[in-house]
């Protein structure tokens, strides 16, 4: 009979350390919605969709307005003139970059709506033909 090598510290596993390298918790710890999402044959509307890049245009776009005018305040008012040509353009950036995220937000859903749809149809395509 073998004897299994001992550790270099002397000690011996646990059987909890043992109980943890055999355990497959980690597999039903990784399902995320996303994947969920794949298989789930729910049809959603485009609001579902699209509104988490509609709300960042819109907030981007507000925010770029905002800029706009606290930028031309800067023009028009003498007090506080350096505060408004520092808030400005702070406002004109974020609100670009909101607006411009949520602009190729938009075009990447689609494409990824055409791919899901193309893997439904090569599915059921593919279970038609294997399941007989």
């Amino acid at each position: 009979m073998e004897i299994p090598p001992k550790s270099p510290d002397g000690s011996e596993k646990s059987p909890q350390s043992k109980e943890l390298l055999t355990s497959n918790t980690a597999s039903t710890l990784c399902i995320s919605s996303r994947s969920e999402s794949v298989w789930t044959s729910a049809s959603r509307s485009k609001w579902d969709i699209y509104h988490k890049p509609v709300i960042v245009v819109s907030v981007g776009a507000a925010v770029f307005l905002f800029g706009i005018v606290i930028t031309s305040l800067s023009c028009i008012l003498t007090k506080n003139k350096n505060v408004y040509k520092m808030c400005g353009p702070a406002f004109l950036s974020l609100g670009l970059m909101l607006l411009v995220c949520g602009l190729v937000w938009i075009p990447i859903i689609r494409k990824k709506q055409k791919q899901r749809q193309k893997s439904q149809f090569l599915q059921s395509l593919k279970s038609f033909f294997f399941n007989r």
